[in-house]
Protein backbone atom coordinates (compact mmCIF):
# COMPACT_ATOMS: atom_id res chain seq x y z
CA UNK A 1 0.00 0.00 0.00
CA UNK A 2 1.79 3.17 -0.89
CA UNK A 3 1.18 6.27 1.92
CA UNK A 4 1.46 9.88 0.75
CA UNK A 5 1.72 13.15 3.10
CA UNK A 6 0.57 15.72 2.07
CA UNK A 7 1.07 19.76 3.10
CA UNK A 8 1.29 23.07 2.33
CA UNK A 9 -2.83 24.02 2.00
CA UNK A 10 -4.18 27.16 3.60
CA UNK A 11 -6.65 30.07 3.47
CA UNK A 12 -5.19 32.92 0.73
CA UNK A 13 -6.44 36.00 -1.07
CA UNK A 14 -6.63 35.88 -4.72
CA UNK A 15 -3.46 36.20 -6.59
CA UNK A 16 -1.41 34.94 -3.90
CA UNK A 17 0.53 31.72 -3.79
CA UNK A 18 0.68 28.38 -2.09
CA UNK A 19 3.22 25.38 -2.56
CA UNK A 20 1.76 22.02 -1.90
CA UNK A 21 3.92 19.01 -1.04
CA UNK A 22 3.78 15.26 -1.66
CA UNK A 23 5.44 12.76 -0.11
CA UNK A 24 4.63 9.17 -1.37
CA UNK A 25 6.24 6.05 0.20
CA UNK A 26 6.20 4.76 -3.23
CA UNK A 27 9.58 3.36 -4.32
CA UNK A 28 12.32 5.59 -5.91
CA UNK A 29 13.48 2.83 -8.28
CA UNK A 30 10.01 2.38 -9.94
CA UNK A 31 8.94 5.03 -12.33
CA UNK A 32 5.37 6.16 -12.36
CA UNK A 33 3.18 9.21 -12.12
CA UNK A 34 2.41 11.79 -9.80
CA UNK A 35 -0.79 13.48 -10.35
CA UNK A 36 -2.01 16.35 -8.24
CA UNK A 37 -5.89 16.57 -8.41
CA UNK A 38 -8.90 18.92 -6.58
CA UNK A 39 -12.23 18.28 -5.37
CA UNK A 40 -14.83 21.46 -4.44
CA UNK A 41 -17.78 21.31 -2.98
CA UNK A 42 -20.85 19.62 -4.83
CA UNK A 43 -18.16 19.19 -8.15
CA UNK A 44 -16.65 15.90 -9.44
CA UNK A 45 -12.76 15.54 -8.28
CA UNK A 46 -10.52 16.96 -11.62
CA UNK A 47 -6.79 16.65 -12.78
CA UNK A 48 -4.29 19.86 -12.04
CA UNK A 49 -1.24 18.48 -13.17
CA UNK A 50 0.76 15.15 -12.61
CA UNK A 51 4.55 14.26 -13.19
CA UNK A 52 6.16 11.24 -14.29
CA UNK A 53 9.45 10.84 -12.01
CA UNK A 54 11.45 9.04 -14.13
CA UNK A 55 11.66 11.71 -17.20
CA UNK A 56 9.81 14.28 -15.66
CA UNK A 57 7.30 15.00 -18.19
CA UNK A 58 4.58 17.04 -17.26
CA UNK A 59 1.39 17.65 -18.01
CA UNK A 60 -1.73 20.43 -17.04
CA UNK A 61 -4.99 20.95 -16.46
CA UNK A 62 -6.10 24.13 -19.07
CA UNK A 63 -7.34 25.85 -16.27
CA UNK A 64 -4.41 26.19 -14.50
CA UNK A 65 -1.64 26.45 -17.13
CA UNK A 66 0.61 29.55 -16.96
CA UNK A 67 -0.33 29.58 -12.98
CA UNK A 68 0.72 26.59 -11.63
CA UNK A 69 3.64 24.23 -11.82
CA UNK A 70 4.79 20.91 -10.93
CA UNK A 71 8.23 19.77 -10.03
CA UNK A 72 10.01 16.63 -8.17
CA UNK A 73 12.38 16.01 -6.55
CA UNK A 74 14.25 12.62 -4.47
CA UNK A 75 14.57 13.44 -0.61
CA UNK A 76 16.04 11.16 1.14
CA UNK A 77 14.91 8.73 -1.02
CA UNK A 78 11.67 9.51 -1.54
CA UNK A 79 9.66 11.18 -4.06
CA UNK A 80 8.53 14.35 -3.01
CA UNK A 81 6.43 16.05 -5.59
CA UNK A 82 5.50 19.90 -5.67
CA UNK A 83 2.54 22.23 -6.92
CA UNK A 84 3.50 25.61 -6.95
CA UNK A 85 0.25 27.34 -7.26
CA UNK A 86 0.37 31.53 -7.93
CA UNK A 87 -2.25 34.02 -8.90
CA UNK A 88 -4.65 32.38 -7.03
CA UNK A 89 -8.52 32.56 -7.98
CA UNK A 90 -10.97 31.43 -5.76
CA UNK A 91 -12.49 29.02 -8.29
CA UNK A 92 -8.77 27.18 -7.25
CA UNK A 93 -10.23 26.84 -3.62
CA UNK A 94 -10.86 22.69 -3.19
CA UNK A 95 -9.16 20.11 -1.02
CA UNK A 96 -6.19 18.92 -3.56
CA UNK A 97 -5.76 15.35 -3.06
CA UNK A 98 -2.14 13.75 -5.02
CA UNK A 99 -2.00 10.39 -6.60
CA UNK A 100 -0.07 7.65 -7.59
CA UNK A 101 -0.62 6.09 -11.03
CA UNK A 102 0.93 5.23 -14.27
CA UNK A 103 -0.12 6.82 -17.34
CA UNK A 104 0.99 10.69 -17.73
CA UNK A 105 -2.87 11.84 -18.02
CA UNK A 106 -5.37 13.67 -15.19
CA UNK A 107 -7.96 10.98 -15.65
CA UNK A 108 -9.27 10.00 -12.12
CA UNK A 109 -9.42 6.50 -13.19
CA UNK A 110 -5.75 6.18 -13.67
CA UNK A 111 -4.71 6.29 -10.78
CA UNK A 112 -5.08 3.78 -8.08
CA UNK A 113 -3.61 5.20 -4.69
CA UNK A 114 -4.95 8.39 -3.14
CA UNK A 115 -3.79 10.83 -0.27
CA UNK A 116 -6.19 12.43 2.05
CA UNK A 117 -6.00 15.79 0.45
CA UNK A 118 -5.31 19.30 1.58
CA UNK A 119 -7.59 22.07 2.12
CA UNK A 120 -6.92 24.92 -0.21
CA UNK A 121 -9.46 27.79 0.16
CA UNK A 122 -8.74 31.62 -1.94
CA UNK A 123 -11.10 34.17 -0.69
CA UNK A 124 -11.15 38.17 -0.23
Amino acid sequence: QVQFVESGGGSVQPGESLRLTCSTSASTYAYYVIGWFRQAPGKEREGVACIHTGRSNTLYADSVKDRFTISRENVMNTNTVYLQMDNLKPEDTAVYYCALGLTLRLEVSDYDFWGQGTQVTVSS
